[in-house]
C-alpha cells in the first residue's frame, strides 16, 4: 500500500494539520499522524510538497500542448490530457468541443470516446456550441451556429458512449423540449454565448453559466443579463477563467463575494496553444495569435486561454483572499457534486486516489492520479 505522510491534508470536508494517506487506486485511509500505525507493506512516496489537496477537475477546456479535442486523434487527446495531469494537477477532465460542422463534431465525439477508454482522467464532454447566439459568439465561428437541437445532441451523445455531461447553449434560442431532453439524460444545461435577458433565464432550466462575464449579456443596472443570473440565482454554478485577463481580479472578487465558494467552478477554457511557445495558433478553424499570455483572433477577440489549472487555483486565492479550503471547493468539490463524479473531489476512504501535492507557495510538486504518480512525456 502506498503512503503519503507528515502532510497537511485538505480533504474537501476539512483540514488535517498533520496527517497521512494510505492508498492504491483508491484511498484506504486518511487520518492524523497521531493515529498512524506502520505496516510492513507500506511504500512511502517521497515528495518535497507539504500539503495535499484533491485533484483538480476542469470541466471546460478545449486543449493544450499543441492539440485540440475537436481535431486530435484519440492518441493525441490521451497524450494531451496526460500532460495536463502531470503539469497542472488535473485528475478529471471534460474534453470540450466548439461550434463547427456537425460532421466535425461527430468525429470529435468518436475520438474522445476512444481516448477516454484508455485514459480515466477523461470523465466527460462539454459541448460548447453550435447552439449559441450570434450576437455573443465570442471566438465561435458564426458560420456554423445552429438552433438548439436535441436530436443532434442525442446522436452526439450516442457516438460518445454517453459521455456528454454539459452543453453550453443560448436559452433564448432553445425550446423547452431541448432543455427537458438534457435533464432527462443527465446533461447539465449551461447558459453561455447568450443574449438572454434575466426573465428569459428565470423561465429556463439553465443551472450553470459558462465562463461568467465572458461572451454573454452582461450585468447592467436595468438588466441583470446572463451575468446577473449567474451571480444571483441560487443553485446555479458559475464557471470562471481566473487568468486575470478574461476577468479583472476585482470582478473575480465581486463574484466570490456574491456567490461564495459554493457557487463557483474554476475552469481554464484553454486552447491548443497552452504550454506552447507564443505566436500563431488555431481554434475552431480560426487563426489565433498568442502574445503576453493572451490568445486572440485576428480581429482582437479573446479566443480561449493558455491558463494552467494550477495557476487558476493560485489566482482564486490571490484575487479574492479565499482560503485553501474554499479554493478546493472551487477546483474540485463543486464539480464533483454537480456532475455526479461520486469517486472524485474529496480525499476520503473509498474515493479514487486523485490528489495534488503542493509546496508552501502552492506550487505543484506532484500529481497522483488513480494512485499513480503522473509523469509528463
Amino acid at each position: 500500500m502506498k503512503l503519503l505522510k507528515d502532510k497537511t491534508i485538505y480533504t474537501g470536508k476539512g483540514k488535517i494539520e498533520h496527517g497521512y494517506i494510505r492508498y492504491d487506486k483508491r484511498i484506504a485511509e486518511v487520518d492524523e499522524m497521531r493515529n498512524f500505525v506502520p505496516r510492513e507493506d507500506d511504500e512511502e512516496v517521497e515528495t518535497e510538497g507539504c500539503c495535499v489537496v484533491p485533484g483538480f477537475i476542469d470541466v471546460h477546456s478545449h486543449g493544450g500542448y499543441g492539440f485540440d479535442s475537436m481535431d486530435a486523434s484519440p492518441e493525441e487527446i490521451d497524450w494531451m490530457v496526460r500532460q495536463m495531469t502531470a503539469k497542472e494537477g488535473i485528475t478529471s477532465y471534460f474534453c470540450t468541443t466548439m461550434t463547427q460542422t456537425y460532421e466535425n463534431i461527430e468525429q470529435a465525439m468518436k475520438n474522445i470516446k476512444a481516448a477516454a477508454t484508455k485514459n480515466p482522467v477523461i470523465q466527460g464532454i462539454h459541448v460548447e456550441g453550435p447552439f449559441v447566439s450570434v450576437q455573443y459568439k465570442g471566438a465561435q465561428n458564426a458560420s456554423f451556429i445552429k438552433k438548439p437541437d436535441e436530436k443532434a445532441l442525442e446522436h452526439w451523445n450516442e457516438l460518445s458512449g454517453g459521455r456528454i455531461k454539459v452543453v453550453t447553449y443560448a436559452p433564448e434560442e432553445a425550446s423547452p423540449e431541448f432543455e427537458d431532453w438534457c435533464l432527462a439524460n443527465g446533461i447539465v444545461p449551461s447558459a453561455g454565448h447568450s443574449c438572454a435577458v434575466y426573465n428569459q433565464l428565470l423561465a429556463s432550466k439553465a443551472s450553470h453559466v459558462t465562463h461568467l462575464y465572458n461572451a454573454q449579456r452582461g450585468l447592467n443596472h436595468r438588466e441583470p443579463g446572463v451575468t446577473g443570473y449567474g451571480l444571483l440565482t441560487d443553485g446555479v454554478k458559475a464557471e470562471m477563467i481566473c487568468d486575470g485577463i478574461h476577468i479583472k481580479p476585482q470582478m473575480v472578487s465581486l463574484a466570490y463575494k456574491v456567490k461564495g465558494s459554493d457557487g463557483i467552478e474554476l475552469i481554464t477554457d484553454s486552447m491548443r496553444a497552452k504550454g506552447m511557445p507564443e505566436g500563431k495558433s488555431e481554434l475552431g478553424g480560426q487563426v489565433v495569435y498568442v502574445k503576453d499570455g493572451t490568445a486572440r483572433l485576428e480581429d482582437g477577440t479573446i479566443a480561449g486561454s493558455v491558463l494552467s489549472y494550477i495557476h487558476a487555483f493560485q489566482n482564486i486565492m490571490k484575487f479574492t483572499g479565499a482560503n485553501v479550503e474554499d479554493a478546493v471547493k472551487m477546483s474540485s468539490g463543486n464539480q464533483a457534486e454537480e456532475f455526479g463524479l461520486t469517486q472524485k473531489g474529496k480525499i476520503m476512504a473509498g474515493k479514487d486516489a486523485d490528489f495534488v501535492v503542493l509546496d508552501s507557495d502552492y506550487e505543484l510538486k506532484m500529481t497522483i492520479s488513480m494512485g499513480e504518480i503522473a509523469k509528463a512525456e
